[in-house]
């Protein structure tokens, strides 16, 4: 959908017609050349028209190339419009990592988009600044990390939540099944079990819900009229697409706040379930209280929610999707848990004893770069960056697509190399260009959640099943095309997971 048809969505009017007309002909009458870059000025780019920017430069439905592309031809710093919004963009490993490591109190703010300015009023911590984001970044990280996140007790959750993703798998008996649904379920149940105490049934009518209004929420955000709400937000509130994100958004969010609310009334302050209790015990001490109000209990725990399901539950079902598409690859990683693990349940001190294993996850994050642009940012202060002046509230864009897929940092990076996470010997190397969870002051704070999550399931699971495509098609025809929202999901073809053991 380019940019004239998303205006179209709006309710039709004359001047709205007319008004797109007239900025059509503008195309033409102005100039369509860059601006040269100087030292000490502002970072190169294309020339913009005025109200629309360089909106009719750019491909809305697969952003992240447009901008991949721009940055071959004027650097690894430049700055587009969207609309009259003025954007700086930072592509490959050394500009991002200078940015958001090096420089990490200039870059270190949010840009909250329009879209979830609405959800979350800047309460919370993913779309927050200032000493609200500092005091409930820092009470979450304490809060996650007593609750065992990283260790033994986090680890028994999502082996228990395994068994039941299994069973699930299991009964499709070896027939095509698409995984979307039980997967993101089971990854919900797991930062549930942290948040609330306590899992749901995968059958539970408000969970179902709750986690499928998520899902389509995160594809929805990132859809061309939220785009464009986001650039024009007094001209597309009233699209379709924004009434039904805040439609979804509001109906999760006060169901939140029933199971919430059940909490706090069974409330035993010597027995703390999960971090709900953990508010409300530290709450009741007086610690940071002015914080500690149930309007940021609420954003955070919506934060958590939607952030802990997504990218986990994206990332297992691209793990997949590759082992479906290279079956020697598949082949290679069981030999290796076979070898390393036997029939008995894969714990997290394996990782080490599995070189390849571990290769083909952090590959899967790599290729599939399931975040493209990051979140964007905001500089706190003027700042000159790589010889260019960038003023004070700036919206910077930290393109993880072009720090993933860096040519000079990986050696193959358009292919599903596991190679480049091994040595010549075969055990595991890290790599600084690895950046899936982004940087800086802004780093996903589930990181050490997320990596956990991902080799338990991924390891179980391929240690119970052979994943092939679904009959009719062959591994070449198998698409990985991704699907755009907010995140970058595999297409729903379906897979078998036919048993092993």
């Amino acid at each position: 959908m380019g940019v004239m048809e998303g205006l179209f969505l709006v309710q039709s009017s004359s001047t709205v017609v007319l008004l797109g007309v007239l900025l059509l002909l503008l195309l033409y009458l102005l100039s369509s050349g860059s601006e040269s870059p100087k030292e000490g000025q502002e970072p190169p780019g294309p020339r913009p028209l005025p109200i629309l920017g360089n909106l009719l430069q750019l491909n809305l439905k697969t952003l992240h190339l447009s901008l991949c592309d721009l940055s071959k031809k004027y650097g690894p710093v430049f700055k587009i419009h969207f609309g009259p919004k003025k954007i700086v963009v930072l592509a490959g490993y050394k500009m991002v990592k200078q940015a958001l490591v090096n420089c990490a109190e200039e870059f270190g703010e949010r840009d909250i988009l329009p879209v979830f300015h609405d959800m979350s009023n800047k309460l919370g911590i993913l779309w927050a600044n200032g000493e609200n984001w500092k005091v409930m970044r820092r009470f979450t990280l304490t809060a996650l990390r007593d609750l065992g996140m990283g260790k033994r007790g986090v680890e028994e959750k999502i082996i228990e939540e395994i068994q039941h993703l299994k069973a699930v798998f299991k009964s499709f008996d070896g027939k095509p099944f698409e995984t979307t649904q039980p997967v993101n379920v089971a990854i919900s149940n797991v930062i549930c079990a942290i948040i609330y105490g306590s899992r749901f049934d995968y059958e539970d009518p408000l969970f179902k819900a709750m986690v499928q209004r998520s899902n389509e929420n995160m594809k929805n955000a990132g859809s061309v009229p939220i785009q464009l709400y986001n650039v024009f937000p007094k001209l597309f509130k009233n699209s379709k697409m924004w009434v039904k994100v805040m439609k979804d958004y509001r109906i999760n969010r006060c169901e939140m706040k029933q199971l919430v609310m059940g909490l706090k009334d069974s409330l035993n302050v010597e027995d703390c379930r999960g971090f709900i209790d953990y508010f409300y015990i530290c709450k009741a001490s007086g610690e940071n209280s002015v914080h500690l109000h149930e309007e940021n209990l609420l954003a955070t725990v919506s934060n958590l929610f939607i952030a802990g399901t997504d990218t986990t539950s994206t990332t297992i079902r691209w793990g997949l999707q590759y082992m479906a598409k290279y079956p020697q690859i598949q082949e290679r990683v069981q030999q290796e848990i076979d070898r390393v693990i036997g029939d008995r349940q894969p714990k997290v001190q394996d990782r080490k004893n599995l070189p390849y294993t571990d290769a083909v996850i952090h590959e899967t994050q790599r290729l599939a770069n399931i975040v493209p642009m990051s979140l964007p940012h905001v500089t706190s202060c003027d700042v000159t960056f790589n010889g260019y002046f960038i003023k004070k509230g700036t919206s910077v864009m930290p393109l993880l697509s072009s720090v993933l897929w860096d040519e000079s940092e990986w050696e193959t990076p358009k292919s599903f190399n596991p190679a480049h996470f091994l040595d010549a010997d075969g055990r595991f190397v890290t790599r600084d260009a690895f950046m899936p969870f982004s940087a800086g002051r802004r780093v996903c704070l589930g990181e050490s959640l997320a990596r956990m999550e991902l080799f338990l399931f991924f390891t179980s699971l391929l240690q119970h099943f052979r994943f092939t495509p679904p009959p009719g098609l062959t591994e070449d025809q198998l698409d990985l095309t991704p699907v755009v929202g907010f995140t970058l999901n595999p297409a729903n073809q379906g897979l078998c997971a036919v048993p092993r053991i």
